[in-house]
């Protein structure tokens, strides 16, 4: 009988030997990974600049002789915490801005509590920005501040440099920053307005749970989380693969809960209305028209971004009113792009060459 061709059958029992291995590698690798906690995220060095209620404004401590004179403000999405900026030594954004010289501060949100469903658009626009802003100048000796928005804290980013356009917002950089709602199928699909009772919803709970919003970030990949799950076996001998699994899947299972009136004005306002990409947009009543905004201005956007596709970003230089405005398009998804080894390679050099000399 003839071996399958490529087959040498002398290698058979060494196969056999190493498959063995690795199932016994896998047995016991698997003990340890129930048993065992994943690494510690964003351990950068930091101080609480400020707290209150559901916002956090950290300073994180230098990392370099020499710092540049405009600092930087990092708005995080509400709807996620800041330690996937900041996972572990050698891939965290923030240690990288620190030793390139960046005076670094960052906007990060807890939880809302039951009381604080009232928040609403206007809170977060006109009021903890504006507040954390003061705060970097006051705090830094700096008049003018650049920011860096990621995903929806892009949104909140591209707001408030709409209505304070006259200053202190000296640089913005978008992160994956959605400007045309109407692209966001699934989620535009799911707050169907004929069908989402955005107001009986609200109402009757308050704030938004978490549970919602992980479901609804689920459904755009319905059997992502099995196939990781069966990646995860296959490669739980390896230790590097694993402990990037552990980091990245304990940052998409944190969700936050959103308040309950912030939603609606999302839901309404943004998902329902586009108010955004119509020019049609207020806050607090005043008018949020992006074409106001004149600072130089980087959006960075993902090729394979399953949240916020490219259809729905690509407006967003279009619209913008600055002189001074490029978007960069990076492989990656929505989360690769500014966290992990591909970050490190494509997004954080370019963030760094295009704001370096805009920070003098």
């Amino acid at each position: 009988m003839n071996a399958p061709a490529g087959l040498d059958l002398a290698d058979i029992p060494e196969r056999i030997q190493s498959e063995v291995q690795r199932a016994i590698q896998r047995s016991i690798k698997g003990v340890e990974y129930l048993s065992t906690s994943g690494p510690t995220l964003g351990s950068t060095p930091k101080d609480i600049l400020h707290a209150r209620g559901t916002m956090n404004l950290y300073h994180y401590r230098p990392l370099a002789d020499e710092v540049y004179r405009v600092p930087v403000l990092i708005v995080m999405a509400t709807t996620n915490r800041g330690y996937i900026l900041d996972m572990v030594p050698g891939q965290s954004f923030i240690e990288f801005l620190l030793k390139r010289g960046y005076d670094v501060y960052m906007l990060d949100w807890t939880a809302p509590r039951p009381e604080e469903k009232s928040l609403r658009m206007e809170d977060y626009v006109l009021d903890f920005i504006p507040d954390c802003v003061r705060r970097v100048q006051q705090d830094s000796g700096e008049q003018d501040v650049s920011i860096i928005g990621y995903c929806f804290g892009g949104v909140l980013s591209l707001l408030y440099g709409s209505i304070f356009n006259d200053g202190p917002m000296k640089n913005l950089i978008c992160f994956t920053t959605p400007i045309d709602f109407r692209e966001m199928k699934l989620f535009s699909n799911f707050s169907d307005r004929r069908y989402f009772d955005v107001d009986g919803l609200v109402d009757s709970v308050g704030n938004v749970p978490p549970e919602m919003i992980l479901s609804s970030f689920e459904m755009l990949r319905p059997a992502s989380r099995v196939a990781s799950q069966i990646q995860l076996w296959e490669n739980i001998w390896n230790d590097e693969f694993v402990k990037s699994y552990r980091m990245f899947d304990r940052w998409a299972t944190d969700t936050l809960p959103l308040a309950g009136e912030y939603f609606r004005s999302i839901t309404k306002d943004l998902m329902w209305d586009n108010k955004l990409f119509n020019d049609t947009m207020t806050v607090g009543g005043r008018k949020a028209d992006i074409a106001d905004i004149k600072v130089p201005i980087l959006h960075a956007v993902a090729e394979h971004d399953h949240i916020v596709p490219y259809e729905a970003a690509k407006h967003l230089i279009v619209k913008v009113g600055s002189q001074d405005k490029e978007e960069v398009v990076l492989k990656g998804g929505h989360v690769s792009l500014v966290a992990g080894a591909n970050a490190v390679k494509r997004l954080w050099p370019k963030l760094d060459s295009w704001l370096g000399g805009r920070s003098i």
